[in-house]
């Protein structure tokens, strides 16, 4: 396991870097009003591991647990669909809204929204874009398998296989929405694109109100697992908006994939290169701009993980009742194996944890 204590911790990196500009949203408003609209937006459990100072060294381990997110499997389901539902909701409410209300479902008629994806924000705006009329097109890496492209395609979304790994996906769907007038719904963001993906991190704020609202007292540590770093920023935000300084935050990304702590440990955004990780949710070999600024201001450490530690630790959660994949399981995984970096991370038997399982497993 590698560990970093982030040295930007509060002031952040220099703006001289070439971070895009821009803030992540604490407020959780817009994305809860919209939600009671919704049949399917029910809060997610929050659930007690059992026995974590045997299997974990630590008093208490909560796990926020997404596996059934509005019936999409993962928290995803807040980030996309959000930023569709919004759309449809800002056409409906205005000046040229469809006097019927029950016409929503053709409320977005004739839009394309297009993103790469590794999986579940493909899903996200799929799901999105059919309730509300519009069309999805999803470019998908070669590591994706046929059977989540065939869950997509029943989400009527139209499938591309450009070839090639999630960066290449990404170029490509960039390039063709840019020829073709679609509207790009990416979950990463970047100089002079920032808007879309700072509304999806924004629809994640409700998973963690979901979580503030339900605790008595704030943990010690909130691990966070991290691809981009969408989840992870936007947990990170909201955590410090309500808890303050006190819960130690630590990211943890794939060493196949370490996109966000090589960033932190260069100072400035940078890609990385390495082998596809079993992480696929979590395998993005460059960071979400508007997370990178975040995570340096608010989170304590980055760590990576092994592919084995993941699948572990994956294996291990199925026992407990928590079937999810080795990407759902990371953030625990870190905790697990956190062998002679406890004392760094500051992890001792009165530690009480906050992790979260987000998303199922990939066959249920």
């Amino acid at each position: 396991m590698d560990v970093l204590q982030n040295p930007f911790r509060g002031p952040g990196l220099p703006q001289s870097v070439g971070l895009a500009e821009g803030d992540v949203s604490v407020d959780p408003t817009e994305p809860l009003t919209l939600l009671t609209r919704c049949p399917a937006a029910m809060p997610t459990p929050l659930q007690e591991y059992p026995d974590p100072a045997r299997q974990f060294g630590v008093d208490s381990l909560l796990l926020k647990d997404e596996r059934a997110r509005m019936g999409l499997g993962s928290f995803k389901a807040l980030g996309a669909a959000y930023v569709i539902a919004r759309e449809a909701a800002l056409r409906m409410d205005g000046p040229d809204a469809p006097a019927d209300r029950d016409r929503m479902a053709h409320a977005l008629d004739g839009s394309v929204y297009a993103c790469a994806s590794a999986g579940n924000h493909g899903l996200s705006v799929a799901a999105g874009a059919r309730l509300f009329g519009a069309t999805a097109v999803i470019y998908l890496a070669d590591s994706v398998p046929e059977a989540f492209a065939d869950r997509l395609r029943r989400f009527d979304a139209e499938v591309v296989r450009p070839g090639g790994d999630y960066g290449h996906a990404m170029a490509t769907v960039a390039a063709d929405a840019e020829r073709k007038g679609w509207t790009l719904l990416s979950d990463s963001s970047w100089p002079g694109y920032i808007d879309l993906p700072r509304r999806v991190m924004e629809g994640y704020l409700v998973m963690g109100t979901e979580v503030v609202e339900a605790m008595e007292r704030p943990p010690t540590h909130i691990f966070l697992q991290a691809g981009v770093g969408g989840l992870a920023a936007a947990m990170t935000a909201l955590f410090r908006d309500r808890w303050g300084d006190t819960p130690a935050i630590v990211i943890v990304e794939p060493d196949r994939a370490p996109a966000l702590i090589e960033s932190i440990r260069a100072g400035h955004p940078v890609a990385t290169n390495g082998a596809e990780s079993n992480m696929g949710r979590l395998d993005c070999k460059e960071p979400s701009h508007l997370a990178l600024g975040a995570l340096a201001r608010g989170a304590d450490h980055f760590v990576t993980i092994t592919d084995d530690q993941a699948a572990a630790t994956a294996t291990h959660l199925a026992t407990r009742g928590f079937d999810t994949t080795p990407s759902g399981a990371a953030g625990v995984a870190a905790l697990q194996h956190a062998d002679g970096q406890r004392g760094v991370l500051g992890l001792t038997p009165e530690s009480r944890i906050l992790a979260f399982i987000s998303e199922g497993r990939e066959d249920a």
